[in-house]
């Protein structure tokens, strides 16, 4: 904050007709050169000046003006308002482009589409100061310079810093929904491979072998044959 008193040039036109205060004192309390108040006094600068009563606007004390004049090499105290005022929330506009750089933004446009589809429409129009219909016209390959464009780096072209193209990544990611990860194949229970169903056999290649139950029978029907014939011939 300056400690100089609102229009200074005014208040030191009041204060070299009202007071007796030396130039000096008046240019410190002023904030001015002490030749610029010698100038205001000759009518050479300033002209044209109402003078500001500080006093009245709450900026000088009539004890700390009457102590000036009585000592001249007391120097003027601003005096500070205790009124404190809320700070004025600016809101902020459309981004500014640079002339010489409106022509890179289609490029800068199709960058950030490219490279952060994650991005909302309403996040690339902050980032490069561009419109909705530029930007669905970029999308959807409707734009009337859209085969000679070419993705470029709006940070590069000097459309948006590097910090905020990081916060605006780093918010659409947080919106992002979380993708369950793929695990992969794993291991069978370990209930399942030490228990006795590991064991046990489940179908009728693993009782009776690859032939099955029938194929069995057959084959010890034929070796109690040939066990007969051979006795009968010995």
């Amino acid at each position: 904050m300056s400690d100089a008193p609102l229009m200074p040039k005014a208040t030191a036109v009041w204060l070299i007709d009202n007071t007796s205060l030396t130039f000096e004192q008046i240019a410190e309390f002023c904030k001015l050169h002490p030749l610029e108040v010698k100038g205001i006094a000759d009518g050479e600068v300033a002209t044209g000046i109402k003078g500001h009563d500080p006093i009245t606007s709450g900026q000088l004390g009539r004890e700390e003006l009457q102590r000036g004049e009585r000592d001249k090499s007391h120097l003027l105290k601003l005096l500070v308002s205790k009124v404190r005022l809320p700070p004025v929330k600016v809101k902020r506009g459309p981004r500014y482009t640079p002339l010489s750089r409106r022509q890179d933004r289609p490029n800068a446009i199709l960058w950030l589409v490219r490279n952060h589809g994650e991005l909302k429409d309403a996040q690339i129009m902050r980032l490069v100061g561009t419109t909705k219909s530029t930007l669905q016209a970029i999308r959807e390959r409707t734009h009337w310079n859209s085969a000679s464009l070419s993705p470029m780096d709006p940070v590069t072209l000097g459309l948006c810093s590097q910090i905020d193209l990081d916060f605006e990544v780093g918010r659409a990611a947080k919106d992002r929904p979380a993708v369950e990860e793929d695990q992969g194949q794993t291991l069978m229970p370990a209930e399942y491979t030490t228990g006795r169903a590991a064991y046990e056999p489940s179908t009728e290649a693993e009782v009776f072998g690859s032939k099955g139950p029938k194929h069995r029978e057959d084959d010890e029907a034929a070796v109690d044959v040939a066990s007969v014939f051979g006795r009968s011939s010995g």
